[in-house]
């Protein structure tokens, strides 16, 4: 248990201690900061699931080398709204952050952020026909200004020469570059907001507790059924609930007993990936490589290799390969998939 151990009639009770939760929290503590807020969150500590920095890519959804959300239509333009969309998102998300960097709140950005280039590479006549149309589509707008494109064998080997090593010159490849991708790790962040909100006097954070019920109360709140690892409860009630808590939301969702959580599952897919530690390999390597799929193919068999900068150590991945199990959380059980089904 962590920050305010008072708040227990909250305006706010978040489930889940991941960067969902933790943004939320701090967008509301920074529009209205007379709110109380408290977040429930089952492991030993934050950030421990999806936001931990080896369980994502680190990208941050900028759109700049995910080739999938830039389809080619069926006339051969390049549809780039999506792409725009999500730059745009990710560009609102930095100005949250230099905002908390500025006023405090976050002590340093280097602490999460680092810049790394981001870049898309293709093979086959093909697809560097595409990734030529996608280029030209991307940088007609101002968001994607700087995007670089070259077929030039010379400065793919300058641009990433562990991806072009033992290639045969006669095969056609191409990438483009945005020099100001960066590389985030979602994790060191939500522990960093947390910490600002812990010190604001108006929130309280109680890790080791799973939430066991949520239910309607006849004056309008939400009632909130928590148990630690010893079994002892711990209830609020609250104006509002937010569920952040990644794949165990759906059996949260139920148990509110809203008529729009009816019809949804979850199928609990996973990737993993191949870790590289080994510094003479990782200081040829700057950036964010992101291929392309075999056609109908899912978006998640997009192959990587990926710089990423965590706690100061440079690290490869590359991946990802899809994995399985009928666990929705890492920390979860493998009676999760069976236990959210209703017949």
């Amino acid at each position: 248990m962590r920050g305010n151990q008072a708040v227990t009639e909250p305006d706010v009770a978040v489930v889940g201690a991941g960067i969902m939760s933790a943004t939320l929290a701090t967008m509301l503590t920074e529009l209205q900061p007379a709110l109380k807020i408290v977040v429930f969150e089952s492991q030993g500590g934050a950030a421990l699931e999806s936001s931990d920095a080896w369980r994502n890519a680190g990208t941050g959804h900028a759109a700049n080398c995910e080739v999938n959300e830039t389809p080619e239509l069926s006339d051969g333009s390049i549809d780039v709204s999506k792409a725009l969309a999500v730059n745009g998102e990710f560009d609102l998300s930095r100005q949250f952050w230099s905002y908390l960097v500025r006023n405090g709140a976050i002590a340093s950005a280097r602490s999460f952020i680092h810049p790394v280039p981001h870049m898309s590479f293709v093979r086959g006549a093909d697809r560097v026909a595409f990734l030529e149309k996608r280029y030209a589509a991307l940088v007609a707008h101002h968001c994607f200004e700087g995007m670089e494109f070259t077929q030039d064998w010379r400065k793919l080997r300058d641009w990433i020469p562990l991806v072009m090593e033992g290639r045969e010159s006669r095969e056609p490849v191409a990438a483009t570059r945005m020099i100001i991708g960066t590389d985030v790790n979602y994790g060191a962040l939500t522990r960093s907001l947390f910490r600002y909100l812990e010190g604001t006097g108006k929130f309280a954070i109680h890790y080791g507790h799973r939430v066991t019920g949520i239910r309607r109360e006849p004056a309008g709140r939400w009632r909130i059924e928590a148990k630690d690892a010893s079994g002892t409860p711990r209830d609020v009630s609250a104006k509002f609930v937010f569920l952040g808590a990644g794949g165990g939301t759906l059996p949260l969702l139920q148990k509110a007993g809203l008529p729009e959580s009816r019809g949804y599952a979850g199928f609990p897919v996973s990737f993993h990936w191949l870790r590289c530690d080994d510094p003479g390999l990782n200081e040829r390597h700057d950036a964010k490589v992101y291929g392309t799929t075999a056609p109908g193919s899912p978006p998640l068999s997009v192959p990587h290799l990926d710089t990423r900068i965590i706690e100061g150590q440079r690290s490869l991945l590359f991946g990802p390969y899809a994995g399985f199990s009928t666990k929705f959380l890492n920390h979860g059980s493998r009676l999760d998939l069976f236990c959210a089904l209703r017949p």
